[in-house]
């Protein structure tokens, strides 16, 4: 398995904290300035990247307004293709003083190219790596063209099968990509939680051998720090300022207060997974005393046999374990002993030399 890629010097992979991608989109909403604090948020939330989508509405489809172009339910109902990818691309002037801004604030910024031209330009601002959206999963020319940069990929599989999702990978590495990763995902927008079928991810992870996340369409963060103990390594999630924007996309997308939380509680749920280890924890050791031992509860002379009344398993943990409790009865003590004292093997006669 490659066990890790490398994004501008952040290693990612299951021994990592998980790489949180916040996904602008079109949530810029015709906005230059906006874009520009999506950005901003994203850093200030702790994101390790913010994403963009390179294209323009004639590399994505035709100005047609027949019907195979046309968009009937969800969304984006009654709207054409054509008018859709008009309102929403991120226009392509813009992407140099975008990629400026994110790196004067310390913060990985690539991008989704949806043709050849695209990675054209995103390769003269020296993007740092690509990610293949999940609808052009099948365009494996576009991969190849893609992994031929040299760059890390990461392909989105929302919609592919088994098959697709290899041949993808095949075309990547086919072409010359020597660090690729993976997303699970479901091209619903937004997408409800029962459609995610977490369980895939770790079974991606054996069957495919490739470092494996998310891109979570959902309307919270539960699925996307659930992915986590599921051996999601990133998290992709679209980011908004305001959900109420109106814009295509803002609908299911996280606000800056939602996507601080996702960026703490997954590398939180990251922590937590440690490793296999049945030993006393560090927090623990302090909490030894309040376990259970056995503690005389009369005052006994030296050479008493010890009987059930004389003993009892009680809070805290200074005499010896109550599973020792049928050694102890039926013996006599070589000592005197009081009431509420611990139970020791050196009072015992049949204990102080085992």
């Amino acid at each position: 398995m490659k066990t890790h890629i490398d994004i501008a010097g952040r290693i990612i992979g299951p021994g990592h904290a998980p790489y949180i991608i916040a996904e602008l989109s079109a949530n810029h909403n015709g906005s230059l300035e906006t874009a520009m604090r999506i950005i901003q948020e994203a850093a200030k939330a702790g994101a390790d990247a913010v994403k963009l989508q390179t294209y323009r509405p004639d590399t994505m489809t035709l100005d047609c307004d027949s019907e195979d172009f046309q968009i009937h339910g969800g969304l984006w109902d009654g709207r054409t293709l054509y008018e859709l990818y008009e309102e929403a691309h991120t226009p392509w002037e813009w992407h140099q003083p975008l990629f400026e801004h994110a790196r004067k604030l310390g913060i990985t910024i690539f991008s989704s190219p949806f043709d050849t031209t695209a990675v054209d330009l995103l390769e003269e601002l020296g993007a740092p790596a690509y990610k293949i959206a999940s609808f052009e999963a099948v365009d494996l020319p576009l991969i190849e063209y893609v992994a031929r940069t040299g760059k890390p990929m990461i392909i989105s599989t929302g919609m592919a099968d088994a098959e697709e999702i290899q041949e993808a990978i095949d075309a990547a590495l086919g072409a010359g990509c020597e660090q690729l990763a993976i997303l699970h995902c479901v091209s619903g927008y937004p997408a409800p939680p029962e459609d995610y079928n977490l369980r895939t991810i770790p079974d991606m992870v054996e069957r495919f051998g490739l470092v494996t996340g998310l891109s979570d369409h959902t309307i919270d963060n539960t699925t996307a720090v659930t992915s986590v103990a599921l051996g999601a390594s990133l998290i992709e999630k679209h980011f908004t300022l305001d959900r109420n924007g109106g814009g295509p996309d803002d609908s299911f997308s996280l606000e800056p207060k939602e996507l601080a939380a996702l960026c703490c509680d997954a590398k939180t749920a990251w922590q937590a997974l440690g490793k296999i280890d049945y030993g006393r924890k560090s927090s623990e050791q302090g909490n030894v005393q309040f376990r259970r031992s056995l503690y005389f509860v009369k005052d006994l002379k030296a050479g008493d046999v010890i009987t059930e009344d004389a003993v009892r398993s009680v809070r805290p943990g200074y005499g010896i374990a109550p599973k020792h409790l049928n050694k102890v009865l039926g013996h006599s003590l070589n000592q005197d002993v009081k009431a509420a004292s611990p139970v020791r093997g050196d009072v015992v006669h049949s204990l102080e030399n085992s």
